[in-house]
């Protein structure tokens, strides 16, 4: 399937990724509940907009570099493996911090939310170094295009993104509220997640 490999597996982590509260989340959340519900799609919309910035320089970077050496590639998908597996084991140690809080917010409209959340996530090194850790490791070594495998796994993590951000943005007060209610299933959350990074980190280390 255009070069992709456990692309199902791509799927579920992606989808219990966009579950996990954090800063984007909470930022929609804040967005939403201070301002109203189209201000908060806007702020969704914002950050799915970064998400997509992030997947096009992921895939013609990457690309470029399976074209130019096979060593350098495999040495970004071993980097990338090390990456996943401390971010796993961050997540599992610190399953029970606080979350953040929505916070208050000086500019207004929807265009400002979506400009912000824009901004914000093109220019988190966070998210970058997260894309490029994690859609490599889905790409097959005889993939026919890779820069083609990049952009269809990218298109895949940011519309499954984008579905639940409108959504948490559309629900903004239940969910919040739920979220602050039920601490252990934060906790959970992060757990989870951090065993599965860890666990698709050395499968990418061990995988020749």
């Amino acid at each position: 399937m255009l070069g992709i490999q456990s692309f199902e597996t791509f799927l579920v982590a992606s989808i219990i990724l966009n579950l996990i509260p954090g800063p984007d989340t909470f930022y929609i959340l804040g967005r939403s509940l201070a301002q109203g519900r189209s201000v908060g799609v806007a702020s969704a919309l914002g950050i799915s907009g970064g998400a997509l910035v992030h997947t096009f320089a992921a895939a013609f970077g990457l690309s470029a570099l399976i074209t130019a050496s096979a060593t350098a590639f495999m040495i970004v998908k071993l980097a990338g493996a090390a990456y996943l597996i401390y971010l796993g084991i961050k997540m599992i140690l610190n399953s029970k911090s606080s979350p953040l809080e929505p916070t208050s917010f000086e500019t207004t409209g929807a265009f400002s939310a979506f400009k912000q959340g824009l901004v914000t996530n093109t220019l988190n090194p966070k998210v970058a170094m997260f894309f490029l850790a994690f859609l490599p490791q889905f790409i097959s070594e005889d993939a026919n295009s890779a820069l083609v495998s990049f952009l269809a796994l990218g298109a895949t993590f940011v519309t499954t993104s984008t579905i639940w951000c409108v959504l948490l943005a559309w629900s903004a007060a239940i969910f919040s509220k739920n979220l602050r209610e039920k601490p252990n299933y934060l906790s959970a959350l992060n757990k989870g997640t951090g065993i599965l990074f860890v666990g698709l980190g050395t499968k990418l280390a061990i995988d020749k």
